[in-house]
């Protein structure tokens, strides 16, 4: 059975621990682990506490969480949990998707491109740490201003308990759902992906299950 990786030994060993690949040559974590060890050297040097969160390796001050280190399959990435307050002046933050409002993702394919940020890496990991300082919000918009897909609309028009379910969900769950759906790029996937999260609806629980 895969199991997340909960220790820095264990996503050595099985990279995130989320899928079988994990032991094998194959796994993305290990893809990138030159650049992974060059990144955890620099974020070491900063204030920042190492912790291995969601099967990822994840940074915090202060028992805040500020970035999250991810090994996906064309490149790794640093992605910081407020990153859309963060001053960017170079743009070289990108969104890790449409839906996105609160985090933002430094991109990497080499040792030499980490080498060549390495200053703006610390000034972004030092901005996020004083937004901590300050307690720095990322104001969320409104569940209502949020694209809902045609595939859930529609099941919706074809069961009304379905809709009146949806909408006695939390804010929060309501969002975690709809990103979920959102991020299906083909119809049919977005209606698989609807169906099967209508018991979860059903039961007022979140994309997780609780």
């Amino acid at each position: 059975m895969v199991t997340k990786s909960n220790t820095l030994e264990e996503y050595y060993a099985q990279g995130c621990g989320r899928c079988s690949l994990g032991p094998t040559p194959e796994c993305k974590a290990k893809k990138w682990f030159q650049e992974f060890e060059l990144l955890r050297s620099i974020l070491l040097d900063c204030p920042l506490e190492e912790h291995i969160k969601w099967g990822s390796p994840t940074y915090s001050y202060n028992g805040k969480n500020i970035l999250i280190y991810g090994a996906w399959k064309e490149d790794c990435s640093l992605g910081f949990f407020k990153g859309s307050l963060l001053m960017d002046p170079e743009n070289v933050l990108v969104s890790p998707g449409p839906n996105a409002e609160a985090s933002k993702l430094l991109r990497f394919t080499s040792v030499d491109q980490i080498h060549t940020i390495e200053p703006l890496i610390r000034d972004f990991v030092y901005q996020a740490i004083e937004l901590e300082k300050q307690g720095a919000k990322v104001v969320s918009k409104p569940v209502e201003e949020l694209h809902f897909p045609q595939e859930l609309l529609d099941k919706f028009d074809e069961n009304p308990a379905f809709k009146a379910a949806f909408d006695a969900l939390t804010p929060g769950r309501k969002k975690g759902f709809l990103f979920h759906f959102n991020g299906a790029k083909q119809s049919a996937t977005r209606t698989s992906r609807v169906e099967k999260c209508m018991p979860l609806i059903f039961e007022g629980k979140g994309l997780q299950g609780i």
